[in-house]
């Protein structure tokens, strides 16, 4: 079982806590202030208040075995900064860093952080896909280049098999599950109906599936 401290405790921070938490993880959370580390006590296996930019508090705190730091500080960019280099000098193998804006991500990599991650950001695109097309109900950047979409069928696409349809052979995008209410049909063969209302789980280039979110 990995085991992960999340050091910041604002909405970010204990999002992925609790998360990770109910995932059945072991999570350290830490945060200075004593209302936010009593609010998560008992949804995480610890809380502790303390300064992170302590060193000697984050050794106490047990910050050398966990196998994932997630450093959530938002709002004070020095300190994210620095508690950022402080838990990866003490031998984290993972770190990753929140980070406010590119200037921020830059400094956040050369001083060593492992993935650097932009919450609102993401969110904020997350949420103009979902209004920009209203029958895409998740949308997660593989790299770059490639995406994984759930897409709600349309009545173009309904009544049709995958192999009629030939999304593989015209878009280059990989029907990797179909969802029918209850029913999940993983790994669809040519065969398979595709109902109104049925989510599809697509794999293919960013750029292909933004233009048939678009269409549908």
């Amino acid at each position: 079982m990995k085991q992960f401290a999340v050091i910041g405790l604002g909405r970010f921070g204990t999002s992925v806590a609790t998360a990770l938490a109910r995932m059945g993880c072991q999570v350290l959370a830490i945060d200075s202030d004593a209302e936010k580390v009593e609010a998560i006590m008992n949804e995480v296996t610890h809380a502790i208040q303390a300064d992170a930019r302590d060193e000697e508090a984050l050794k106490a705190a047990g910050i050398r075995n966990v196998d994932v730091a997630i450093v959530a500080i938002g709002e004070n960019v020095e300190a994210n900064i620095l508690v950022t280099l402080m838990v990866k000098e003490l031998g984290v193998k993972c770190v990753v860093a929140k980070a406010l804006n590119d200037l921020h991500a830059k400094v956040l990599a050369k001083i060593g952080a492992d993935k650097i991650v932009f919450p609102e950001r993401d969110m904020g695109v997350r949420v103009a896909r979902a209004l920009a097309a209203g029958n895409v109900l998740e949308h997660i950047d593989l790299s770059p280049d490639y995406s994984i979409v759930e897409i709600a069928a349309s009545r173009r696409l309904a009544g049709k098999t995958l192999g009629q349809l030939n999304l593989r052979a015209k878009h280059g995008i990989m029907v990797v599950a179909i969802k029918h209410g209850d029913n999940i049909v993983v790994a669809p063969g040519a065969e398979d109906v595709v109902r109104e209302g049925d989510i599809l789980v697509l794999i293919g280039p960013t750029k292909v599936l933004e233009r048939l979110e678009e269409r549908e």
